[in-house]
């Protein structure tokens, strides 16, 4: 059955002024003159990196995965990655499980759980934040029967521990991208794992090495190198002004929301893994440390963010749907074009979302909201 909808329509292109028709896919895009100035439609947005939302995690198995899907639907997320913590083994892989029971699911109203970003455990001790202090090194044996169990699509390593540059290349040929994150390492370290296949950087600026100029640390090599990395622009994380310059210096900077289980969610307190964490005025901290531990961002207020930074919309869109999607290869979303998946947000002149429509189907007002009692 076929669709249609009217508007302001950003395309590979540039914006057309018309209707997109859509089954399951974009049929396709035809210019109308007619067609409302006020209602803009852009590619569902893709987030590479999520832990929870509506006070769930992902760590807690289950459907716990699936939950959160559907409230980060409800902000134009169409597409994810559920992401891990560092955890024990049995942990990490009763999350796994769950994954996998959440993406075999045919759900509906839920964005597309595409498979795993696998944050820790394989971090350096001294650079953890809000991961618990579990860190261990990574083998390609351990990452093998991880993926066995749920398909791992990012991993987050630190590569300046003895043995991981040499397991980039190896994630490399089992169709893993290798990031480097919570890392202590050098400047020749991040230059070295590029070298060796890594393809890109987690949160920038957190949970890293800095700038400094007499002994350059991970964060010098992404801006130096990096084609991709991802950053986390609820402008908490990272002041509006080094979110400017990592733009300029990294091409394909794109945004993650790095969301816990208090996205959506009202003020206190919520666990991410093991951790308690405390949400307040939409900034989530660890209850011992006050450490920022994630965030309660959603993919929306993200793409208004970068927008306020001085993005136009194009600009910002590219870094919420086009940018993750070329970063995993995927070549049937991430843009609005005939053949396409139709995975597509219509929003308000003031970038509010009016609907979300899911591999061509538009999400209801019920679907997602279970949970959700304040917005992030």
């Amino acid at each position: 059955m076929s669709s249609e909808i009217l508007g302001q329509i950003l395309t590979t292109s540039g914006w057309v002024r018309g209707r997109l028709r859509h089954g399951e896919r974009i049929t396709a895009i035809e210019a109308d003159p007619l067609a409302p100035e006020d209602v803009l439609v852009l590619p569902g947005f893709i987030d590479l990196h999520v832990h929870g939302a509506g006070g769930v995690d992902v760590m807690e198995g289950g459907d716990a995965a699936l939950r959160m899907a559907r409230l980060h639907a409800r902000h134009g997320t169409t597409s994810l990655l559920a992401t891990t913590m560092t955890a024990p083994p049995e942990h990490i892989e009763r999350a796994l499980r769950g994954v996998r029971e959440s993406m075999a699911a045919a759900a509906t109203g839920a964005a597309d759980i595409m498979g795993v970003h696998l944050e820790g455990p394989f971090l350096n001790s001294s650079k953890l934040g809000a991961q618990p202090p579990l860190a261990s090194t990574g083998t390609i044996e351990q990452v093998q029967r991880w993926h066995d169990i749920a398909p791992i699509r990012v991993l987050t390593l630190a590569p300046e521990i003895p043995g991981h540059i040499e397991l980039i290349p190896q994630l490399a040929a089992m169709g893993i991208r290798a990031q480097a994150g919570h890392s202590a390492g050098s400047y020749d370290d991040g230059a070295a794992a590029i070298k060796a296949g890594l393809a890109g950087f987690t949160h920038l600026y957190n949970g890293m090495s800095g700038l400094n100029q007499y002994a350059p640390g991970m964060l010098a090599a992404a801006l130096a190198h990096g084609e991709f990395a991802e950053i986390i622009p609820d402008l908490q994380h990272v002041a509006p002004g080094a979110i400017r310059a990592a733009m300029r210096a990294i091409p394909r900077l794109y945004a993650v929301t790095d969301a816990t289980p208090a996205t959506g969610m009202p003020d206190g307190e919520y666990m991410l893994g093991s951790q308690r964490v405390m949400k307040c005025l939409s900034c989530v901290r660890l209850v011992l440390g006050d450490s920022l531990a994630g965030s309660a961002l959603t993919m929306d207020l993200a793409l208004r963010n970068l927008v306020s930074l001085g993005l136009s919309t194009a600009a910002a869109s590219d870094r919420v749907s086009r940018y993750p999607a070329e970063y995993l290869g995927l070549r049937d979303r991430g843009t609005l074009s005939r053949g396409l998946r139709a995975d597509f947000v219509v929003l308000d002149p003031s970038l509010h979302i009016r609907s979300v429509v899911l591999a061509g189907r538009q999400l209801t007002h019920t679907e997602g909201a279970r949970h959700e009692t304040v917005h992030a």
